[in-house]
């Protein structure tokens, strides 16, 4: 097979006619060629791939990628080629999501990797210490030994300025969103407002899809007072459902939204689970 490439100006001219059209932007995960396959069918703007997505796909919680077990770059970056790019056809772009703090790869390299394999955009989340809540030990520990935000605006740089991919900056936080936004200017941000609940490994916060989309108002304010220009998708928290995501259209500000869990995990928990319940109450017939 050969991998269909997709450039930079083709990747933003598709996004900026979408917004003209006041059509919503829509970024999907997914951590299985199947899965990519049929959001690309289904119309989906961009693909992303990260380590979260590949352990759920294996029925484990998305965040399980904070802890150490796995080489995070290395398992994106190995599924990404050999899972992912087969199955698309080159009508959705795919963005890799990166672990900018792993102090055993040069990230110029990793992205250079990126474009050989035919994928010209990469975003922060993989994972990010963003997710790290700020007043804790865990998240002073990480800062000490170098594992900073910083290292992750680096390389949103270094994606965008010298290497022409589109940079997908992703934050948790208000204040992290901010720096990333103005240290970064990614052509997209996407404001993480907490896991995706609901499912087997879904999480809830107890927000509301009110509270998310208030929440997500606020930071796109915040941002897009620093790049009147940057293309805004909200995801997480209880945007859950296609009518949680139109709450967020008709109550945000932004351009569209991204989806993981609500078009990958939660769809096929459900499908399997009813397949497989219908096929095992089947009787012998008498």
């Amino acid at each position: 097979m050969i991998t269909k490439r997709i450039s930079t100006e083709q990747i933003l001219a598709k996004l900026h006619g979408k917004i003209d059209r006041r059509e919503p932007v829509m970024v999907s995960s997914a951590g299985s060629g199947l899965v990519a396959k049929l959001l690309e069918r289904a119309g989906t703007d961009c693909i992303n791939t990260f380590s979260g997505a590949r352990l759920r796909a294996n029925g484990i919680g998305t965040m399980s990628m904070m802890w150490p077990i796995l080489d995070s770059n290395k398992q994106t970056m190995d599924y990404t080629r050999e899972d992912i790019m087969p199955a698309l056809a080159g009508e959705a772009f795919v963005c890799v999501c990166l672990n900018a703090n792993d102090p055993l790869k040069d990230m110029r390299m990793l992205l250079e990797d990126c474009k050989r394999m035919g994928v010209n955009s990469v975003s922060n989340i993989g994972p990010s210490i963003s997710y790290v809540d700020k007043d804790s030990e865990i998240f002073r520990v990480l800062t000490s030994a170098g594992v900073t935000l910083d290292n992750e605006i680096e390389m949103l740089r270094l994606a965008r300025e010298e290497m022409d991919m589109v940079a997908i900056g992703l934050a948790f936080t208000k204040e992290d969103s901010i720096e990333i936004v103005k240290g970064a200017r990614p052509h997209i941000f996407c404001y993480h407002a907490g896991t995706t609940k609901g499912g087997l490994t879904g999480y809830d916060n107890g927000s509301t899809i009110a509270d998310t989309a208030a929440e997500t108002e606020d930071v796109y304010e915040a941002v897009r007072a620093i790049d009147p220009d940057v293309i805004l998708v909200g995801h997480g928290a209880a945007m859950e459902t296609p009518e949680d995501a139109q709450y967020m259209l008709d109550h945000t500000t932004g351009h569209g939204f991204w989806t993981g869990s609500s078009t990958e995990r939660l769809p096929i928990e459900r499908a399997v689970t009813e397949a497989a319940n219908a096929f095992t109450t089947l009787k012998f017939s008498k």
